[in-house]
């Protein structure tokens, strides 16, 4: 529907792969600098702040000559399921008994290939500190050139500045924290959109772009998926300009505020 009304090809807010934005960009670099050293990253954000994006660009690595990703999702598991899922990466075939050990040894294989090794480990909040103590240990064991990299939200580091778990934190070389955006970054993210998919930067009239900016909070998932809804809202009105009523539209709905909310905000 928005590709028959404005003429595109390619649908902004939802392009793959998202482009990074400049914190995002500052943090894979740094990253990609601790890697070679031995390092262990921690990158915290609240959700929707962009951290998915950072962890897909850090697994596109992978695709590299010179890199080996190993992205881990399902951090609510134990330390054993945790380094099943490691193994499973690596394409090892070990028993229960074995499967550190054989970990270990590919880690190295990848050091004699000339690769960096990257681990991720995402929703990183979720995990039990027993779980992540003993990866911290495995990790000791694998070669200098490897970067654990932990994404969580800002609570994680919170567990780990308690006394008991000052070994790991300790072990800590790089840390950030994505923050939500500002508004003229966000105004510069939904322009950046639009040029890219070769549409007006006019298409949101200002009263939508500024309703916009305002509702996101600094949250480019909120901002990203609000823009794609009021496009979605004036294209089912065929009409080429957002304006207020169709963001308007979108924010009525009851994952968004309720209407009274939204009134209030307005008036404010």
């Amino acid at each position: 529907m928005i590709n028959a009304i404005w003429g595109i090809r390619d649908v902004p807010f939802k392009r793959e792969p998202n482009q990074l934005l400049k914190q995002q960009q500052t943090i894979f670099d740094i990253i990609q600098i601790h890697a070679k050293q031995g390092g262990f990253s921690v990158v915290l954000g609240q959700p929707g702040v962009g951290k998915t994006v950072l962890r897909e660009h850090i697994e596109k690595l992978d695709a590299t000559r010179e890199s080996t990703v190993v992205s881990c999702s399902r951090t609510m598991h134990t330390y054993r399921q945790i380094v099943r899922q490691l193994a499973e990466a690596f394409k090892l075939d070990c028993t229960d008994k074995t499967i550190e050990k054989e970990l270990i040894n590919a880690a190295f294989s990848q050091v004699k290939a000339h690769k960096t090794l990257y681990i991720l480990i995402d929703e990183a909040h979720l995990l039990e500190i027993a779980a992540l103590r003993k990866l911290r240990l495995l990790f000791e064991r694998f070669p200098k050139n490897h970067n654990l990299v932990l994404f969580g939200q800002p609570e994680l580091l919170h567990a780990l500045s308690l006394t008991a778990n000052q070994d790991i934190k300790s072990r800590i070389t790089y840390s950030a924290h994505i923050k939500p955006l500002n508004d003229d970054d966000l105004q510069a993210f939904i322009i950046r959109e639009l040029e890219q998919a070769k549409m007006g930067i006019n298409t949101f009239d200002e009263n939508a772009m500024a309703l916009i900016i305002r509702s996101s909070e600094g949250n480019l998932r909120l901002c990203r998926n609000l823009c794609l809804a009021s496009l979605i809202e004036a294209a089912r009105e065929t009409k080429k300009t957002v304006t207020i009523t169709h963001v308007n539209q979108v924010l009525v709905q009851p994952h968004w505020r309720n209407h009274e909310q939204l009134i209030k905000q307005q008036v404010t």
